[in-house]
């Protein structure tokens, strides 16, 4: 059956490095929603004269952040029509907290969650502290405006739950804390293409 794999959670948790190495692995494809959206993204913030790296202020989730998602789900919707395995990534947010998303998403294909399988990998690190290295080591200018309004954007640090109608054991949580290691992403491969229901929910 072809899957459908979303890895989500917030900034800086690594749900894109793992993501890449299991897309290389299987040869799936792979959209970032960050990656899709940047283009139109600056020129959006630019010709609203905002700053153009900017992906978290009020300006950017009004003009940016829906074209955002909804780029990114056209793209992995056209390659699950083609019977090919998707790896999606980005927070979504307020998509997992309605649980009819997903399957509004593929009946706009003709599909559902019996004949595609939706999977959803969270990763996140185990406290504020963890996310606030992350973001300052990794250097990011997409990062500058998280640091800046620290106390605003830690508040989106929050476990969530997905509440997509999908079959018990499709919601794997991964804490992604420390560096990374064969054995998370073998939890994570097990989750996905072993067969087996979450090896971990740890929350």
């Amino acid at each position: 059956m072809r899957k459908l794999v979303f890895f989500i959670g917030p900034a800086a948790a690594g749900k894109t490095t793992l993501a890449k190495a299991l897309a290389q692995r299987f040869r799936a494809v792979f959209l970032d929603m960050d990656t899709l959206i940047r283009p139109s993204a600056e020129v959006i913030m630019t010709l609203c004269g905002q700053d153009p790296t900017d992906r978290d202020s009020p300006v950017y989730k009004k003009h940016c952040r829906d074209l955002g998602y909804r780029v990114t789900m056209e793209a992995a919707l056209e390659n699950i029509e083609l019977g090919l395995d998707v790896f999606v990534v980005g927070p979504f947010t307020k998509e997992t907290e309605d649980p009819d998303w997903i399957e509004r998403e593929l009946a706009q294909i003709g599909a559902s969650i019996t004949d595609v399988e939706v999977r959803v990998v969270y990763v996140y690190l185990q406290d504020l502290e963890q996310y606030r290295q992350r973001l300052e080591g990794r250097g990011s200018v997409l990062d500058q405006w998280k640091l800046e309004h620290w106390d605003e954007f830690s508040r989106t640090l929050v476990h969530r739950e997905i509440r997509w109608k999908l079959p018990e054991g499709s919601v794997l949580y991964v804490d992604n804390t420390g560096p990374a290691s064969g054995e998370k992403l073998a939890q994570v491969e097990n989750f996905i293409f072993g067969g087996g229901s979450a090896l971990s929910d740890e929350r």
